[in-house]
C-alpha cells in the first residue's frame, strides 16, 4: 500500500466548495479534518454546524471556539444568532452557507474529485450492506479502501465517508440508502460513482416511497448518474432491475443465477455455518465457500464478484476476497447455544423480501427440526403496512415453522395472516420481548431453529441477548 496522507483544506476552499460567505477569519487558514460532533474534534477540524433531529450543531459553536476550534460553517439564517464579533478577536474562521446539510454534501462532493480514488456505489432494496462489506474484502487484497463506518449510507453519513478520503485511498466503496425522492440522486451527486451496483428492487420504504415503481423510479436515479465509460452492475435475477437497463448510459453487467449472466453460480450448497458455490467468471470457475447461512448470500456475493471482475482482479482474488468476507453483526448470524438450541440473529433489519429470505434459510437450515420464528415489525411501509405484514405471516405458516412469535403494532396482521394459511391460533403467540422471552424459556428444546428477526426499531436484538443469558444460565 502507497503512503498516505490526509487531504487537508484552506478556508478559502471551504468557502469554494459550499458556494459560502465568509462573515470572518482568513481564508488562508489550513484544516485538517471536517467535523459535526463537538466531542470528537481537534483543533484543527473545521465544524459544521448540522441541525438535527435532536441536537443543532449551532448550540456547540461558542464551547468548540473555547476549547480552541478555529473554523465553523454555520447557516446564515442562524449568523444573527452567533457572537460574530468576538469570534474575530479569535481568529476564527467562519463560513455561513444556505444549508449546512447541503454544505456538508458540497465539502465531500468536492473532496472525492481532488482524489485520486475511485467510486463503487451499492444501493437496493436488500444485501447493500453485506455487498459493500463483501467488495470491500474483494478489493481490498489488492487496493488501499476506504469504505463506510457503520450503516453510513444518508446524506450525513456518506458525506462523512469520503470527508476521510487521504492521498493513499484508490478506491472507495459505498451504500446508498434512500426514504423519501430523490435521496439517491443527491448521494450520487455527491460521490460521482465509476461503478453503480443494484442489487434488488421491493417494498422497503414505501411509506416515503409510495410504491414499488417509486421504489424503482429512486433506485433507478443511480443508473440515471452513470455516464459512458462508467459501469452498472446489475442483479440478472430481479426482473424490475433489468426493467432499468434503458436508464443508464453506462456498459451494463449482470450477475445472477441466470444463464443470461456474466458473473453467475452453479451448484449452491447450504450448510448450518456456510454457503458454497461454483463461481463462473470471465470464463472460468472456481469453488467459493461463505462463512454465512442463505442462499441470498450467493447474489450479495456475486455483486461484490462483478466489482473485481471490472476492474481487472483474478478469479482466484475474487475468491480469497469472498472467503474472508465475515457477517455483519445480527445479519443471518448463526449460533449454537447451549442446550442444543440454534439461534438465527437476524435482528439487523427487515422488509418483505428479506423476510422471505430469512424464512426460506430457518426452512432449509432446520432440515425436519422444529422451527421457530419470532418476528417484529417492519417499519416504513406505508399504508400497504397491514398486507405485507399478512402476507409476512401467510409465508411463516407455509415454511412450516412449528411455533410464531410476533411483536409490534402490526402483530395482529401477522397473526391474521398466519391463521388464514392454516396455522393454529394456539401455535401462535403475541407479547413483549420480556414475555416472547418467558414462552420461549417453557417452549424450546433440544434441537429446534429459532428465527428472531424485525426492523432495526423494533430493537429485537434484545429478544437475543435475554435468551442467551437464559441459556448460559441454564447450562451453568
Amino acid at each position: 500500500m502507497s503512503q498516505s496522507h490526509p487531504l487537508t483544506w484552506t478556508a478559502q476552499e471551504i468557502k469554494e466548495a459550499t458556494q459560502g460567505e465568509l462573515l470572518c477569519g482568513d481564508l488562508g487558514r489550513p484544516f485538517t479534518g471536517v467535523a459535526i460532533d463537538s466531542r470528537n474534534i481537534s483543533g484543527q477540524d473545521v465544524f459544521v454546524a448540522i441541525t438535527g433531529e435532536v441536537h443543532d450543531g449551532h448550540s456547540f459553536t461558542s464551547n468548540i471556539v473555547d476549547q480552541g476550534g478555529r473554523g465553523l460553517v454555520i447557516s446564515r439564517h442562524k449568523a444573527d444568532q452567533m457572537p460574530i464579533a468576538t469570534w474575530k478577536t479569535h481568529d476564527v474562521v467562519c463560513i455561513a452557507v444556505e444549508d449546512t446539510t447541503r454544505a456538508l454534501g458540497d465539502m465531500a462532493a468536492f473532496n472525492r474529485l481532488r482524489s485520486q480514488a475511485s467510486v463503487v456505489a451499492i444501493t437496493g432494496s436488500n444485501g447493500k450492506t453485506t455487498t459493500r462489506r463483501m467488495t470491500t474484502a474483494v478489493l481490498d487484497r489488492q487496493y488501499d479502501i476506504l469504505t463506510a463506518v457503520g450503516n453510513y449510507n444518508n446524506d450525513i453519513g456518506l458525506p462523512l465517508t469520503l470527508l476521510g478520503l487521504s492521498t493513499g485511498h484508490q478506491w472507495v466503496v459505498l451504500e446508498l440508502g434512500t426514504n423519501n425522492p430523490g435521496e439517491i440522486a443527491r448521494l450520487a451527486e455527491i460521490c460521482s460513482p465509476d461503478i453503480g451496483v443494484l442489487t434488488n428492487i421491493g417494498p422497503a420504504h414505501l411509506e416515503g416511497l409510495g410504491s414499488i415503481e417509486g421504489v424503482m423510479q429512486e433506485k433507478g436515479d443511480l443508473l440515471k448518474s452513470l455516464g459512458p465509460g462508467h459501469k452498472a452492475i446489475l442483479n440478472a435475477d430481479d426482473p424490475r432491475v433489468i426493467q432499468l437497463v434503458s436508464k443508464t448510459k453506462a456498459e451494463v453487467i449482470l450477475y445472477g443465477l441466470s444463464r443470461e449472466a456474466m458473473i453467475r453460480a452453479d451448484d449452491v450448497n447450504e450448510t448450518k455455518h456456510k454457503t458454497s458455490f461454483t463461481l463462473i467468471f470471465a470464463g472460468e470457475s472456481i469453488s467459493v465457500h461463505l462463512n454465512s447461512a442463505g442462499r441470498f448470500m450467493v447474489s450479495n456475493a456475486l455483486a461484490a464478484a462483478a466489482v473485481g471482475y471490472q476492474i481487472g482482479l483474478s478469479c482466484q482474488t475474487v475468491k480469497i476476497g469472498l472467503e474472508a468476507f465475515k457477517p455483519v453483526s445480527g445479519r443471518m448470524n448463526i449460533r449454537d447455544m447451549p442446550g442444543g438450541i440454534h439461534l438465527i440473529d437476524d435482528t439487523y433489519n427487515a422488509n418483505p423480501e428479506s423476510m422471505k429470505a430469512a424464512f426460506a434459510t430457518l426452512n432449509t437450515m432446520r432440515a425436519g427440526a422444529r422451527g421457530v420464528a419470532v418476528i417484529g415489525d417492519m417499519l416504513e411501509l406505508g399504508h400497504q403496512a397491514q398486507s405485507l405484514h399478512r402476507n409476512v405471516g401467510a409465508g411463516a405458516a407455509r415454511s412450516g415453522i412449528s411455533r410464531l412469535y410476533v411483536y409490534g403494532e402490526f402483530a395482529a396482521a401477522v397473526k391474521t395472516g398466519a391463521h388464514d394459511e392454516g396455522m393454529p391460533p394456539t401455535d401462535t403467540f403475541e407479547g413483549t420481548h420480556d414475555e416472547i422471552v418467558e414462552d420461549l424459556k417453557n417452549w424450546l428444546q433440544t434441537g429446534d431453529w429459532l428465527l428472531v428477526k424485525g426492523s432495526r426499531g423494533m430493537a429485537m436484538e434484545k429478544v437475543v441477548r435475554k435468551l442467551e443469558e437464559w441459556s448460559e444460565k441454564s447450562e451453568g
